[in-house]
């Protein structure tokens, strides 16, 4: 396991941004305010990643991650895109047991979602090298095989909008990292299992499910 050489104080995630994957847990796929919840900084990991404890269902879901070179509190679209440093891809890591546990119960996610290692981040690619990113293709294999894929213009919240959305509730600031949201394809991964994920115009994310 390795730690990235980006350094941040916090992170942030988007739930159900995806259509395709809001109807696959069983939400309404209507745009809706968008919801976050958040992991601790130390939670990221560029290497391979340990199965966890307390889990038999432990599942990828890919993400486009982004990077703030500057914040602010209740920003405008305009501001908010502004503030786009660099992207990357992402894996939000899930003990789903443990978060379908917690939703039945009416208590918070940390422990299905905040655990050690459960923020897969490869390496940072500047906005100005990164292409249209709106327009990616994004898809995550297990073994050589699809899982995941989607194209980030099926986000029902942009990434501007996701911005500003959370500036209401923080004031943002440079080095927060961002993650956006996965399309459909989430499963369980299995230790000795190889990961790939991709997101079009920005250095792929490999890596081994190792045990603990």
């Amino acid at each position: 396991m390795r730690r990235p050489d980006w350094q941040t104080s916090r992170i942030y995630c988007v739930g159900r941004n995806y259509a395709d994957h809001a109807r696959e847990m069983g939400a309404d796929p209507s745009r809706e305010a968008p919801f976050f919840f958040s992991k601790p900084a130390d939670a990221l990991v560029s290497g391979n990643v340990p199965y966890p404890s307390l889990t038999r269902d432990f599942q990828h879901e890919v993400e486009l991650v982004v990077a703030l070179g500057r914040g602010g509190a209740d920003l405008s679209l305009t501001d908010a895109a502004a503030c786009i440093d660099a992207y990357a891809v992402g894996i939000d890591w899930t003990r789903r047991d443990l978060q379908a546990e917690a939703k039945r119960l009416g208590r918070p996610w940390d422990t299905a979602k905040g655990f050690d290692y459960s923020a897969s981040i490869g390496p940072l690619c500047p906005r100005e090298a990164a292409g249209d990113i709106n327009d990616a293709d994004i898809e995550l294999t297990v073994n050589g095989v699809r899982r995941q894929s989607g194209n980030i213009r099926q986000m029902i919240w942009s990434v501007p909008e996701i911005i500003a959305e959370l500036s209401r509730y923080y004031c943002l600031k440079s080095g927060d990292l961002i993650y956006t949201g996965t399309p459909a394809g989430v499963a369980a991964v299995n230790i000795g299992d190889d990961i790939l994920a991709r997101v079009t115009g920005l250095e792929p994310l490999q890596l081994t499910i190792v045990a603990r």
